[in-house]
């Protein structure tokens, strides 16, 4: 396949899961409180970046997206860390140093203990002040090492996972709640966005995507489509598009300022969604299914990057994470191969396709699952598999 100048291909992890949780996150009471595995060192990559980010060169996987959690820049709430400071920076320079083009988030689904304590992203005080002040330090201190900015991660599951009863702190489950959560971490999101962007490096967003396919025509199955839709597309969609933020059970908010906020749209792909009797079940329905419990099917990633082309048009797209957790790699293979031909016809039929980047690098702390789900083209010994290089063959420079 050919591919645009300057396609951007990368890979994507997060501090939490490669590092392991930080003292004074609340994902570090909730491993200890018995809620989630020990997540330890995570992959050590806090060791191991330099040679990481030069295997990754070496495949040709030029932009990486890391996290750098907040509780390890201000375990306390108004004092920094140095150390923590400066060992981000040296991993950023580390990452120039490798040809590595550094993509920076600032929150991936975990919060100081602090901050969660105050109420977290329920208040929105805590958004107008901590956050706020927390990305403009962010912004200065690391801005010049900045590649790019993807805020938040996954903005629109945070709610679901934090107050919808998934198992994540505060772990608890009220409709209210993660109605004020969804719509305080979109506006955190969209201003962060603009506040980065004043950095010169690109903003993208990172949205969790995956379209909906009723499998039959009871009024239960369209209800269902139309929730999943208001929640995971539309809300980020329109702030984005229109300046109006729409969250169901609360009154719209008009935020003009915020429309246009990211330079590029981005989202994760792993999974399309089936509605049957009102219920959500995997699809295709016969196929392969995920250890974590969806269907593997990569022709869905056209499906979301066909609405969006509609939706967003004349807006440039990228794709944050695709991936699959398997432990058969040759899986992997198929699974990407499939992936980038989808983006390949995308790119064919006009849609602007910026970059593909995998989910993982290297194997590492899958949250609730431990050590158990792989997601990386490296092995957590740094062992690199065959699938590596279906994305290699693509990447690499090309005489």
């Amino acid at each position: 396949m050919r591919w645009p100048t300057g396609f951007m291909w990368g890979t994507g992890a997060s501090s939490t899961q490669t590092e392991g949780a930080a003292r004074g996150s609340d994902w570090w009471e909730w491993e200890r409180a018995g809620r989630a595995p020990m997540s330890g060192s995570g992959n050590g990559f806090a060791t191991r970046y330099a040679d990481d980010f030069r295997a990754l060169a070496e495949l040709g996987l030029s932009h990486h997206r890391l996290s750098i959690e907040w509780a390890r820049i201000e375990p306390d709430e108004g004092r920094r860390d140095l150390d923590a400071i400066a060992h981000a920076r040296r991993v950023l320079e580390a990452a120039h140093e490798a040809g590595v083009t550094p993509w920076i988030c600032l929150h991936h689904f975990t919060l100081p203990q602090w901050f969660a304590e105050r109420g977290g992203f329920l208040v929105e005080k805590n958004r107008t002040t901590y956050w706020r002040r927390h990305v403009e330090f962010m912004a200065e201190t690391f801005g010049d090492l900045a590649g790019g900015w993807k805020p938040v991660n996954e903005t629109n599951y945070y709610a679901g996972i934090a107050y919808g009863g998934r198992g994540w702190p505060p772990g608890r489950t009220d409709r209210q709640e993660r109605a004020v959560a969804a719509e305080q971490i979109h506006l955190a999101t969209a201003e962060a966005a603009v506040a980065l962007r004043q950095t010169g490096a690109p903003v993208a967003s990172i949205f969790g995507l995956g379209c909906e396919v009723p499998l039959d025509d009871d009024d239960a199955t369209q209800k269902t489509v139309r929730s999943l839709r208001r929640v995971n597309w539309d809300a980020g969609i329109g702030l984005f598009r229109d300046g109006v933020l729409k969250i169901p059970g609360r009154p719209p908010i008009e935020r003009p300022d915020l429309a246009g906020c990211y330079d590029l749209f981005g989202f994760s792909y792993y999974a399309t969604t089936g509605v049957q009797g009102g219920r959500v079940v995997p699809y295709p329905r016969d196929a392969p299914l995920s250890p974590l419990g969806y269907g593997i099917w990569s022709e869905g990633l056209g499906l979301v990057l066909e609405r969006l082309h509609d939706e967003l048009p004349g807006t440039p797209l990228l794709i944050d994470e695709y991936g699959i957790g398997t432990s058969d790699d040759s899986q992997r293979e198929r699974y990407l191969e499939g992936g980038l031909r989808v983006v390949g016809e995308a790119l064919d039929r006009g849609v602007d396709v910026r970059g593909f980047f995998h989910w993982t690098a290297v194997d590492n702390y899958e949250w609730l699952h431990g050590f158990d789900v792989a997601f990386g083209i490296i092995d957590r010994d740094r062992n690199v598999r065959r699938s590596a290089h279906v994305l290699a063959r693509e990447a690499r420079p090309r005489a």
